[in-house]
């Protein structure tokens, strides 16, 4: 394995979180067992294998190496990948593309796609992704990953078999759609990101930032540039019902012991020990 950028990796609920994040040098994220990553901030040559990629936002720490990751695809000779991305970036990141083409001469070859808050991408039968708004000083967005299943109404429940295959070919509709959130992740947003869409707070995996701890760090100007302050968390304590709550995106000013020192003396417990630092 060429180990060309760091990696660091947990798992929880049968799915591997893989990546790194720090802010204003480098973000990427994968789930191996889904298939999908989140922000191309740097390309780790073992990621070159997902192919469908969700990006936040187009500050270069978080989209730097998408051209990258395309190139590779290509000289490698795989299917080309599938990425999606805010639409107001949408003809932008074309062109980014056609000029990288043009200097590289190599074809970028991608399929590209522009998504809205509300708008939903269907990988499976069994997994569906929405975005989400957040709110940074560009446009961004968020994705919640869902569990999807078809299950039995309950005015049906106990029918014999051949009762509910009746009514199902009579074009009665038998079951009801259940979906369940699996992973939620952020990218940079202030706490708006979370307030406005609630599913956030269900998901079983929350992968969010936390780009900024110190007491004397001034909130109102960390909000307005689109991040979130540990005193958020600690004012959100009772809203995460998450079973894992992965914080990164720390500020390079932060030694890694600071951060652990802050962190424990201000979250209560009950949110403290489902929350992992990512260090």
């Amino acid at each position: 394995m060429i180990e060309n950028a760091p990696i660091l990796s947990c798992r929880h609920a049968g799915l591997t979180i893989e990546g790194y994040s720090r802010a204003a040098v480098q973000t990427y994220w994968r789930i191996p067992e889904l298939k999908i990553g989140f922000d191309l901030g740097a390309q780790p040559w073992d990621f070159m294998g997902t192919p469908t990629w969700l990006v936040t936002h187009t500050h270069l720490d978080h989209v730097a190496a998408l051209p990258v990751y395309v190139a590779r695809r290509r000289m490698m000779r795989m299917e080309p990948p599938t990425l999606y991305l805010p639409a107001e970036a949408l003809e932008d990141v074309r062109r980014l593309l056609l000029v990288m083409q043009r200097l590289d001469r190599g074809r970028m070859i991608c399929n590209l796609n522009g998504l809205r808050p509300g708008d939903e991408v269907e990988l499976s039968r069994e997994i569906v992704i929405t975005a989400f708004a957040t709110t940074h000083t560009i446009p961004s967005l968020g994705y919640l990953v869902w569990d999807r299943r078809n299950k039995l109404k309950e005015e049906y429940v106990g029918l014999p078999g051949e009762k509910i295959r009746d009514l199902r070919l009579s074009g009665v509709p038998v079951t009801r759609e259940v979906r369940t959130p699996l992973v939620a992740y952020t990218g940079d947003t202030n706490p708006a990101g979370l307030d406005n869409y609630p599913p956030v707070f269900e998901a079983k995996i929350l992968i969010t930032e936390l780009s900024f701890i110190r007491p004397n760090h001034r909130r109102e100007k960390i909000h307005k540039f689109g991040h979130m302050h540990l005193d958020d968390f600690v004012e959100r304590a009772e809203r995460f019902k998450n079973e894992l709550i992965i914080c990164s995106h720390f500020s390079t000013r932060y030694h890694p012991q600071e951060v652990r020192k802050l962190v424990d003396a201000k979250l209560p417990a009950g949110l403290r020990e489902r929350i992992k630092l990512w260090l």
